[in-house]
């Protein structure tokens, strides 16, 4: 489970690793920080003028993401 805070950390203090501007559902983009227990987090957010909109938030995989959770491993 990911915690309320840990969701403000990624907001607060996240970095966008990945911009989505013509995703089909309207721009969107992928933050990442480490929380305060030092686990990755991405948050998947859509920016609007009111409000920032929370899509999903989820803990990355090392099968899908670099040891950096900040770069996606390549597709064979």
């Amino acid at each position: 489970m990911i915690s309320k805070q840990e969701v403000r950390t990624v907001i607060f203090e996240g970095e966008i690793i990945e911009d989505y501007p013509e995703d089909v559902r309207g721009h969107s983009c992928l933050l990442f920080t480490f929380s305060k227990m030092r686990r990755p987090i991405h948050l998947v957010c859509a920016p609007k003028e009111e409000y920032l909109g929370i899509i999903t938030a989820y803990i990355p995989s090392l099968g899908k993401w670099n040891k950096d959770f900040k770069t996606r491993k390549e597709s064979k």
